[in-house]
């Protein structure tokens, strides 16, 4: 039907707001590194005005390195806390009581500077992680409901389109010309106070998720205005007949905690496949690349290495964007594949460049074509497909859970990969994306082997699949098993 990739100002209204919190993600991602000097000076000058004596090299990296990795802290905590306020409050209504969260950690970092507090700055990191990791789970899930089967890939590919514009905008912004100076670095760090108040006031506007109301609040003449809003027309029996299905199978799926998802057969594949595609967007080595890409970039003797890892930042956002266009055509199985690939070639280009570099000149000219090669490619599959796809992998019931798990790996490898690159940098020098390389194929050879395509199929029938596989496997299960998870008799 046509009115499935019609796009209305409601459905993208929906959409715009939600991927706010994307955008606030990503720049908190990237805003600590570029005015890491002066806040060390800042740390500094707060420790000598406190104990009278200059701060020991040991405890000021101490210190820097816990206000970097905490932030991934958070993220892990809020990500693991997603499916307490889904349930609960609904998608639309947890991303704005998240936005507290972004208003507390705004000011805590914005006045740390003025109180002369460390702490305040280390708390803020804290407290904008978790509001982070929230919505790493919040946006994909409330995108992918009020998203058309035939558009949701496209839209969902707006969570990650968020992410990377985020961090470009916090590279922008951490100039020293703009806002990464030693007078407005509280400014740059408090930014996130002004997408929160934006979000805060769209927000209300927009509708509650359709499934939400339907499936889990059983209000069904709510759900069918708001999808009529949504899709600009009358007709929604096509959406509320697939919603209706998901809803009997929800009345015999029930909802399913964390516990169960790892204990149930049922969902052993789905939940094994999604847990991997986010350690393939982690362990692919893109965070290597925006953590450490002045460095890499001053090896390969870039003269102003800071524009260099902007230009990064603007490749990152246009891959996005041609993602967006092609992931309904070419499908997610393809593009991830796809993007695998292309990395781990581009993981050992960059090698090789960097190992001959002491000898060729001109391979730092391919190093850093290497590395815009590397993340236009993780762009195409590896940066937005595992965000959105986790949503399609799960019906109704588990999908909270499943997306709580889901995000918990994301940030959990995120901070492993932060805190062990520099030690394997040491260890391996410019091997060191060899490791990255090998990953990659692992992940390739796993996504070929068992990932199914999820392009234009419903929630129920990518859920119904699983199910059959899992019956018809070798596990023996209980009759009261398949009818608590939903599994229908003549399977």
């Amino acid at each position: 039907m046509e009115s499935e990739k019609r796009i209305t100002f409601s459905l993208m209204m929906a959409v715009g707001t939600a991927v706010i919190g994307s955008l606030q993600f990503g720049y908190n991602s990237g805003v600590i590194n570029a005015p890491q000097k002066i806040i060390e000076n800042f740390i500094n000058v707060t420790w000598f005005e406190r104990y009278q004596e200059p701060i020991t090299e040991s405890t000021l990296t101490a210190l820097w390195s816990i206000a970097v990795a905490i932030f991934s802290i958070g993220g892990i905590l809020g990500s693991f806390s997603v499916g307490l306020f889904v349930n609960r409050f609904g998608r639309r209504n947890s991303m704005l009581m998240a936005n507290v969260l972004a208003f507390l950690a705004a000011a805590m970092m914005g006045f740390s500077k003025l109180a002369s507090s460390w702490e305040m700055l280390i708390i803020g990191r804290f407290v904008v992680g978790l509001y982070s990791g929230l919505s790493t789970g919040f946006v994909p899930m409330y995108v992918g409901e009020v998203s058309p089967t035939a558009l949701r890939g496209a839209l969902g590919t707006l969570h990650q389109l968020g992410v990377v514009i985020g961090i470009l905008v916090a590279q922008v912004f951490g100039l020293e010309s703009i806002m990464g100076s030693a007078d407005l670095w509280p400014l740059l760090l408090g930014f996130t106070f002004i997408p929160a108040v934006i979000q805060s006031v769209l927000l209300p506007l927009c509708p509650k998720s359709p499934r939400f109301l339907l499936i889990n609040k059983n209000e069904e003449n709510k759900a069918k205005a708001v999808l009529k809003k949504l899709r600009g027309t009358t007709d929604v029996s096509g959406d509320m007949q697939e919603m209706k299905e998901e809803s009997r199978q929800m009345m015999r799926e029930r909802k399913v905690t964390i516990l169960e998802l790892f204990r149930s057969h049922l969902y052993r594949q789905p939940l094994i496949i999604a847990i991997v595609l986010q350690l393939s967007q982690q362990l692919s080595g893109i965070n290597i690349v925006f953590y450490y890409s002045t460095l890499i970039f001053e090896e390969a003797g870039v003269k102003q290495p800071i524009y260099a890892t902007i230009g990064a930042g603007v490749v990152n956002t246009v891959f996005t964007v041609v993602s967006l266009f092609v992931v309904e055509r070419a499908g997610r199985r393809t593009l991830h594949l796809v993007g695998l690939m292309g990395m781990a070639v581009s993981a050992v280009v960059v090698t090789i460049a960097l190992a001959l570099l002491e000898h060729l000149d001109w391979m730092s000219y391919i190093s850093i074509v290497a590395i815009l090669t590397f993340v236009a490619f993780f762009e195409i599959g590896p940066g937005p497909i595992p965000w959105f796809i986790v949503a399609e992998l799960f019906s109704q019931g588990p999908r909270p859970s499943a997306i709580a798990v889901a995000g918990f790996s994301n940030w959990t490898s995120n901070f492993i990969v932060g805190m062990c690159f520099q030690y394997l940098q040491k260890l391996c020098g410019p091997y060191v994306f060899i490791i990255f390389s090998v990953l990659l194929l692992i992940f390739f050879v796993f996504t070929y082997f068992k990932v199914p395509e999820t392009k234009g199929r419903t929630f129920d029938d990518i859920a119904s699949g699983f199910r059959q596989k899992a019956v018809m496997g070798t596990e023996r299960h209980s009759p009261d098993e398949l009818n608590s998870l939903g599994t229908d008799s003549q399977l």
